[in-house]
């Protein structure tokens, strides 16, 4: 079957599908096919979370050396910006508590692949909106927006998808047929597909039900009810007709994909948060800057805002600028008051996993800053310094389910809104505050009243309890279950 023809039953139109074929034409100008190359797949120990949780990840070598068993489960990813690296860490850590080993594959890392190439031109251009939808706000209404909420979300959108992830396969071909393989993006899910895996599951990242997403062939997971709905009945993906809707079969509902260290951990770490409220200590803010760079004004503004407190002994920041020197070394040229309060930690992961331990039980005062030039550990960070913070403050992409008290800010792309009205609604998570002055209306409001912490601290431990945030486990269990 031609996957770019027909969707889930629905055909593509002649001009939509003719213009999917020019997209892939394009792409073999530009990077070649290699679809009859021969890549061998070696595995290393994955930088940061090799040994914590037991990743291999794949690389292209010499000679094949990958020694895949029954306790082998592949993780298909790609960087783009930090937020499908961070679901690939939520699945890895789940399904090495359940006794599996996850093998990283990264087809963004392939650079003398097509795949690597495309997947790179594509993170690029991607990243660059991300920032111009943040410096000019035409620009993000009249562009950015409309085209994460409704241009990502046609029908039409999966049909070019499908057809350039055809020139993806050829990396796959030393993996075994049915492996375990979960794909935290749908280009690794459709490549994997076309190059005949039979065990593939796609672990949807977005609450906004989108074309993109779709991966026919897979098990497709979702993190909330709403999104189920919206993916099976295909809702909006094409404004002209009544489109046929997704197989139950080819869907589930597992909940949040959150790491095993913070699931298995909740109870502690909210007890923690409740305690440090109660007995007025110093706020703890963790602020987390995206993998594009963007937002740098809403950040400056909020250590502006935050500037007073921490001078006071009364908050302290940890902000995580993943590795983007460049944007921390802007941050520190637009506020440098803050140098006074300043502990940088930079390129030392060990160090960084010292202070988040010692954090956990002690005091922190002053603004700690992150940065660490190994992906892995640029956003693995972000995971233990929430275990010793009260407040996350992000834009409401994939953080925004995660298991720690949450101000939203500014979204980057209007499928992202979704995420804030989840979070509002499990309640551990503030609304969209979608301005300077109501973000920094929020901040006095949590600074100033803990009892919103521990309010949400009650919302996390009761999701818990209903299982929302099993959905690393389950998306696990449905690719060696299916095996």
């Amino acid at each position: 079957m031609d996957r770019s023809k027909f969707i889930f039953g629905n055909e593509i139109s002649r001009k939509a599908y003719k213009k999917a074929v020019k997209t892939k034409a394009k792409f073999i100008g530009k990077y070649g096919d290699d679809s009859d190359a021969v890549y061998h797949l070696a595995d290393i120990e994955a930088p940061a979370v090799g040994k914590p949780l037991g990743v291999r990840q794949i690389v292209i070598g010499k000679e094949s050396t990958c020694k895949f068993d029954d306790k082998s489960l592949v993780i298909g990813n790609i960087r783009m910006g930090f937020g499908h690296y961070r679901i690939s860490m939520a699945i890895a850590s789940a399904a090495h508590a359940m006794g599996y080993t996850p093998y990283w594959f990264d087809l963004h890392s392939f650079k003398a692949a097509t795949c690597g190439k495309v997947i790179s031109e594509q993170n690029d251009l991607y990243s660059f909106g991300s920032r111009l939808s943040q410096k000019f706000a035409l620009f993000n209404k009249l562009v950015w927006e409309p085209l994460n909420s409704e241009g990502f979300r046609k029908l039409t959108y999966n049909s070019s998808d499908q057809m350039t992830a055809e020139l993806m396969t050829a990396v796959f071909r030393e993996l075994p047929k049915d492996i375990p393989y979960v794909a935290t993006h749908v280009w690794p899910s459709q490549a994997a597909i076309h190059a005949g895996l039979t065990h593939v599951v796609n672990a949807i990242p977005d609450n906004w039900p989108m074309g993109l997403h779709l991966s026919e062939g897979a098990i497709h997971t979702v993190q909330t009810p709403s999104s189920y709905l919206g993916y099976r009945a295909l809702r909006g993906m094409d404004k002209k007709r009544q489109l046929k809707p997704m197989p139950k079969e080819s869907i589930v509902y597992t909940g949040h994909y959150i790491d095993h260290e913070l699931v298995s951990n909740i109870e502690a770490d909210c007890e923690k948060r409740i305690a440090r409220a109660k007995g007025r200590n110093a706020v703890r803010w963790l602020m987390s800057v995206g993998g594009a760079g963007a937002q740098k004004e809403i950040f400056i503004s909020v250590i502006r805002k935050l500037l007073p407190a921490i001078k006071a002994g009364k908050a302290a920041l940890f902000i995580n600028v993943g590795d983007h020197s460049k944007v921390w070394r802007e941050l520190v040229n637009s506020v440098p008051q803050m140098k006074q309060f300043l502990h940088e930690h930079f390129d030392d992961f060990d160090e960084t996993t010292r202070f988040c331990e010692e954090a956990y039980n002690g005091e922190v005062n002053g603004i700690h800053a992150f940065c660490h030039s190994d992906i892995f550990a640029a956003v693995y960070s972000t995971n233990l310094l929430m275990r010793c913070s009260d407040v996350l403050i992000t834009k409401p992409s994939e953080l925004a389910f995660y298991p720690i008290p949450k101000l939203m800010i500014k979204r980057v792309g209007g499928h992202e809104a979704w995420g804030a009205i989840r979070s509002a609604e499990v309640g551990d998570g503030t609304y969209e505050c979608s301005t300077p002055a109501e973000t920094a209306a929020m901040i006095d409001m949590i600074q100033h009243g803990r009892d919103i912490i521990i309010k949400m601290c009650g919302h996390i431990l009761t999701a818990k309890k209903a299982g929302i945030y099993d959905g690393a486990y389950k998306a696990v269990e449905l690719a060696i279950g299916c095996k």
